[in-house]
């Protein structure tokens, strides 16, 4: 796999070295379904903070926009 998966419970079944073809996948599977909510949470709240909050995270409002107009799957 070639991110990294921040759950502990992922990463423990990832590591498994006897895990069937199919739970590998379902693994992944989570692992994907997982960061794309995360992404989709993220942009949501950065929708919400005020320009000095952006400014504190290095954003213009107009970058901030940008971002939350991204799509879940896209990085």
């Amino acid at each position: 796999m070639t991110r990294t998966m921040h759950t502990p419970a992922l990463l423990l079944l990832t590591d498994s070295p006897r895990l069937p073809l199919a739970a590998a996948l379902a693994v992944r599977f989570a692992a994907a379904v997982t960061q794309w909510e995360r992404r989709r949470r993220s942009r949501i709240n950065l929708s919400y903070l005020d320009d000095r909050l952006l400014r504190d995270v290095g954003l213009t409002r107009h970058d901030a926009r940008r971002e939350v107009k991204r799509h879940f799957w896209q990085i």
